[in-house]
C-alpha cells in the first residue's frame, strides 16, 4: 500500500467511527450551538454591535469547540489498547499522524460550519460577498489548529494527566491563529476588500504549514514515550 493511501485509510477508518457513534460531533455540535445562543443573549446590542465582535466570538467557539473534541483523538486506540500494536505495525509513524490530521481537519470543518450558520444567524452577519476569503482564511486556521492539537493529543493520551494537559500545552500556540484569524475575518465582516487580508492569509498558512510538518516530525518522539 502507497503511503498515501497509507495516510487515507488512517483518516477513513477515524470518519467512519464517527459516523457510527457520532460522540464527537454531538458533544461539539451542542456545544456550538449552546455558545451562539448564550453569547446572543448575553450581549446587549444598545452598547455593543455584535457584528464588531463577532468574529473574536467565532474563533473562540472554534478553538473551545475544537478542543472538546480533539482532546478524543486516540482515546479508541487507547481503550482497546490497539496503540501498541500500530506502534509495532509497519506504517510510518507520520502516516499515522497525517490521517489522524485530516480526519480531525473534516470534524471540525463540518462544526465550524455550524457555529457560522449560528452566529450568522443571531448576529446577521453578511459574508456572502467574500466566502472564498473567508474559507481560506478558516480552512488555514483550523488546519493549523487540527496539525498542533493532533500532536499533543497523542502526547496527552500518553500521559497520566489526560486532556487535562492538552489546554495547556495548546492554548499557547493557538493564540497567533486566533490573532490573524479573527482580524482577517472581522475585516470581512466590515466589508473591507481582500487585499487588506491577504498578509493574514499568507500567516495564517505559513502556521499551518510549520505545524503540519513539526507535528509529522515529532509525532514519533511523542507517541513512542
Amino acid at each position: 500500500m502507497t503511503y498515501l493511501r497509507l495516510i487515507w485509510a488512517i483518516a477513513r477508518k477515524d470518519m467512519m467511527i464517527e459516523l457510527r457513534t457520532y460522540e464527537r460531533l454531538a458533544a461539539m455540535s451542542a456545544f456550538a450551538v449552546l455558545v451562539g445562543i448564550l453569547f446572543n443573549y448575553a450581549i446587549d446590542t444598545s452598547l455593543v454591535r455584535p457584528r464588531e465582535i463577532a468574529s473574536g466570538l467565532i474563533w473562540m467557539t472554534i478553538i473551545f469547540g475544537g478542543m472538546l473534541g480533539m482532546g478524543r483523538t486516540f482515546q479508541l486506540e487507547e481503550k482497546d489498547g490497539t496503540i501498541e500494536g500500530i506502534l509495532q505495525s509497519p506504517i510510518p509513524l507520520d502516516a499515522i499522524y497525517l490521517g489522524k490530521v485530516i480526519a480531525n481537519f473534516v470534524l471540525l470543518t463540518v462544526i465550524t460550519g455550524i457555529i457560522f450558520i449560528v452566529f450568522g444567524g443571531f448576529f446577521n452577519l453578511q459574508f456572502a460577498d467574500n466566502i472564498i476569503a473567508l474559507v481560506g482564511i478558516v480552512s488555514f486556521g483550523i488546519l493549523a489548529f487540527v496539525a498542533i492539537n493532533t500532536l499533543f493529543s497523542a502526547m496527552a493520551s500518553r500521559s497520566t494527566m489526560g486532556e487535562s494537559l492538552l489546554p495547556v500545552l495548546v492554548f499557547p500556540l493557538v493564540v497567533p491563529i486566533v490573532i490573524y484569524g479573527s482580524t482577517a475575518t472581522s475585516r470581512l465582516f466590515a466589508g473591507r476588500p481582500f487585499d487588506e487580508v491577504t498578509g493574514n492569509i499568507r500567516m495564517l498558512a505559513a502556521i499551518a504549514i510549520l505545524f503540519l510538518v513539526a507535528g509529522a516530525w515529532l509525532f514519533s518522539f511523542v507517541i513512542e514515550e
